[in-house]
Order: structure tokens, then sequence, then C-alpha cells
């Protein structure tokens, strides 16, 4: 566990991301020192039961005991009554001009936290969403959720960097913010995050619309205590469809924005909320 420490702190092949200035050394807490070696054990375990290493190697989303994780807006985008809207694994072809149009209609601004793979496969929908002023996040480069949190550090760089070299690349501006495949993830992954000059965000509360197929149900868990500061999750790839075949984002979201418009609460994209 020593040496994996060392390697941690060393990154000896690391590429700076483009515009990341004079970055500071990354540090872990001492939690993380210490989860180190609680992980070293359970991948001991891990060995006789490989069905268990996402559950050994990665803890509930909205921890922050792995390093900093963002689920609300700072105390001074909340005083603004912002809200961030937050949309992932897309894009999708079927699904993602129609939630651009839904958004343009009411007037706001989300982040996308797009798969990089798709977005090879869908560039200039990619570059639709910056377009519009919208923010393309990273959300990995192939979305493995059984895999990603078992990742070694070498992993983690080619699946965070190849994504962010891509979305770069694509949408012309480097991602700020890194969401992993169904929040899910190791203590390996803050210091890449670090390397690489992203921001680990995760959510307030999420209406789980990849798989209940009503939609009042799903906005009914997105607007629960919904307050000023918060972060929603939704989903425009593998989104859930209801009993008509209509993907769940497209019937929740004007519901959403509706009830924002209500609560006077103003919907924007995380690089408008959060300060570099």
């Amino acid at each position: 566990m020593e040496r994996l420490a060392r390697n941690v702190d060393r990154f000896p092949d690391a590429q700076p991301p483009l515009g990341s200035g004079n970055a500071q050394r990354w540090r872990p807490s001492a939690f993380l020192k210490g989860s180190l070696g609680l992980h070293g054990v359970a991948v001991l375990g891990a060995v006789a039961m490989p069905a268990a290493w996402p559950a050994a190697l990665g803890l509930w989303p909205r921890s922050t005991w792995l390093g900093r994780n963002i689920t609300h807006l700072p105390r001074e985008s909340a005083g603004r009554r912002e809200i961030a809207l937050t949309i992932d694994d897309g894009p999708e072809p079927e699904v993602t001009p129609r939630v651009l149009d839904i958004l343009e209609a009411h007037g706001c601004r989300a982040s996308f936290f797009c798969i990089a793979e798709r977005a090879r496969v869908h560039p200039e929908l990619c570059r639709e969403i910056a377009r519009r002023g919208h923010g393309v996040e990273n959300h990995s480069f192939v979305h493995s959720v059984p895999r990603f949190p078992c990742l070694a550090l070498g992993g983690l760089r080619r699946e965070v960097g190849s994504a962010q070299a891509a979305l770069a690349e694509i949408a012309g501006r480097a991602p700020r913010f890194f969401r992993p495949p169904a929040g899910l993830r190791n203590p390996l992954l803050d210091p890449v995050l670090h390397e690489f000059g992203l921001v680990h965000v995760t959510w307030t509360r999420r209406g789980f619309d990849t798989k209940t197929r009503d939609p009042a149900i799903v906005t009914a868990r997105l607007l629960r205590n919904f307050a000023a500061g918060d972060i929603l999750l939704l989903h425009d790839g593998h989104a859930a469809r209801t009993v008509r075949g209509v993907p769940l984002i497209l019937e929740v979201l004007p519901r959403v924005l509706e009830a924002a418009r209500e609560q006077a609460l103003r919907p924007v994209a995380l690089h408008e909320a959060i300060a570099p």
C-alpha cells in the first residue's frame, strides 16, 4: 500500500490538461490515506468474489469521504435563487435536440454530462449543446458502470483523460466538471480529477428516470423539498419511457421548469453557478 500511495502522489507520466496553468500538487486527505489501506484489504477479498468489486471499491455517490464532491450549489448561487439542471448519458439524437428546445423555450441552461464515445458518434449534436450556451461536461469515455469503480490508477487516467481530450476537441472547450458513471468511484479517482483540472459533481436529488416509467413519480422525487441551490439529475441518454413510449425527460423536464418558475428559481448550468 505504501507503493500505491507513492504512485498516486507522483503521476510519472501525467500530461497536464490544456489551460490548466500551474496546478497545485494534489494532497490526499487523512481519510483518503486510510481508505487506501481499507480498500487494499477489500481488493484481497474481491479476488475471491469478483461480483463484489463495485461495492468494495465505490462508496455511495453523494459521499464526500473520498475527496471533493459537489452535491449542492455554493451559498452565493443559492442566494441568487439558482438551481442547476444536469443531464446525463447523451448525446442522444432522438432525445437531446428536443431537450434543447424545451430549455430554450424556458430561457434556461443546463449541464450535459456527455459520454465521450457517444459524442464522437454525434459530434454535431455535442457542438449544438455548446452553441446554445449549455455546459458539455465529462461523464467518462465509455460509461461502463460495473467496470469504472474497479479501475486502477492507469485505467482511470485513460478513461477520464481520453474523454476530456475528445470532448474538448468536439465542443471547443475543455469540461470543468466530472461525474462518474452512476456516481460510483474509488479512492484513486480524486487525484486523477485533480490532474485534469476537473471538479467532481454529483447531485442533490435524482428522479431515477432511467428505471421508473411514471413521469409523476419521477417529478415528485425531483421536487421533494425543492429549493435554491439544488442540483437535479435527469437523463437524455438511457432514459426510461412512459407507457406511451415517450422518453421520461421530455415529460418531466417541463414540469420541473414550471415548478422552478412558480418558486422564482432560476435554472442554470454548473459553469454559471460555480466559479473556476
